[in-house]
């Protein structure tokens, strides 16, 4: 007979090729920490192994878990394995647990599979996301087309609210960025140009750069980067939280209460949000150029004398179609947020990177749009 141990919880007897194991008291996290080792030990070797547990007062995951380990243990080892005196909730709680599916991991281990399961289980993802996708859409559509026909039962004040967040707090830094890349762009290209004498050409280059492009590009990656991640990170912590949980078990719409005014917001603020990019930008250009001697009636008849109204329309459509995607990508990957601790950064994450993807792919389908069509 072998001593108890030090925290008088395991007793192990052995006798005739049979291995009994007698435990006392608590089978928690701590207390099975301490007897694991000697437990599973106890196993190896024996003819059969057999489970007292009429001393046991509690028992719970951890201790379900050891349990299962020995039954696995004595089963590989092709012993008998029984356990006598354990407390009938205690006993369903261990029987509940498929020992068969202990030890195996949850995660299929991607670099182990084959080349036609990597294929079908990246087309699987795809089809899964594009399903989501499409379903987000047609849902956001029904808003819209709710949002229109019955306005007063919109939630503006909520609205309000996030344009308030979108637009009007990101000003400071969207004033600053546009004046910098003005005063950058017309700097670089003035040096470039003075070689030939033709330092008056850079308010033509910037005036088109900034309204039919750089304005309507940099605003919605600033929008995807700021307004974007805090649309995925505010939904996706309460859908962390079960907030989107409560609000579908009470009848209520995630989509007309959490994603519409944001949507809405940003459609509304982004092109007022571009026009300030665009001034700022040219007045960092203006800077440049009378910098260089120029009088400022030249910079800004050169520019206007040259930029038509199809560019800045142009770019006014970009931008809405990007504000569009981008707040529609950042509510849709908060409410596909999923529990654990980091669920929110990954949401966020996600959200940023797919932002800047479908700005980038929509720009070039527009780049190719207005090719064709002459504009």
């Amino acid at each position: 007979m072998k001593p108890d141990n030090s925290d008088n919880i395991l007793r192990i007897e052995t006798g005739s090729g049979q291995t009994v194991l007698h435990y006392r008291g608590r089978l928690d996290a701590t207390s099975v920490a301490a007897v694991w080792e000697e437990s599973t030990r106890a196993v190896t070797g024996s003819g059969g192994v057999s489970v007292d547990a009429k001393g046991v007062d509690y028992l719970d995951g951890a201790g379900a878990g050891l349990m299962i380990q020995l039954k696995l243990l004595a089963a590989k080892a092709k012993i008998g394995f029984s356990i006598a005196g354990l407390d009938p909730r205690f006993e369903r709680l261990v029987e509940s647990v498929d020992a068969d599916l202990v030890g195996q991991s949850a995660v299929f281990d991607r670099d182990r599979r084959g080349f036609i399961e990597q294929i079908g289980q990246f087309v699987g993802d795809w089809a899964e996301e594009g399903k989501s996708l499409i379903t987000y859409v047609g849902e956001c559509a029904g808003m819209f087309a709710w949002a229109c026909k019955h306005p007063r039962k919109a939630r503006w004040r909520d609205v309000g609210l996030s344009s308030i967040h979108v637009g009007v707090n990101s000003m400071p830094i969207l004033l600053l960025i546009g004046f910098l890349i003005g005063l950058i762009m017309s700097f670089q290209s003035a040096v470039s140009l003075q070689r030939f004498a033709a330092e008056i050409f850079v308010p033509n280059m910037l005036g088109l750069v900034m309204f039919r492009e750089m304005g309507a590009l940099v605003t919605a990656i600033l929008l995807a980067a700021r307004s974007g991640s805090a649309f995925a990170a505010e939904i996706g912590t309460m859908k962390v939280n079960e907030e989107v949980d409560a609000l579908v078990s009470m009848g209520l719409s995630p989509m007309r209460f959490l994603v519409l005014p944001k949507v809405l917001a940003t459609m509304l603020m982004v092109p007022i949000m571009t026009m300030f990019f665009n001034f700022a930008s040219l007045l960092g250009g203006a800077v440049v150029m009378l910098s260089l001697g120029f009088p400022l009636a030249t910079f800004t008849s050169r520019v206007f004398m040259n930029t038509k109204v199809m560019d800045f329309t142009g770019g006014m459509l970009k931008v809405m179609v990007f504000s569009l995607l981008i707040s529609g990508i950042g509510c849709l990957r908060g409410l596909q947020t999923r529990s654990g601790a980091g669920a929110v950064g990954v949401s966020t994450t996600r959200a940023v990177v797919s932002g800047l993807i479908l700005i980038a792919v929509a720009d070039g389908l527009f780049a190719v749009a207005f090719f064709f069509l002459g504009i």
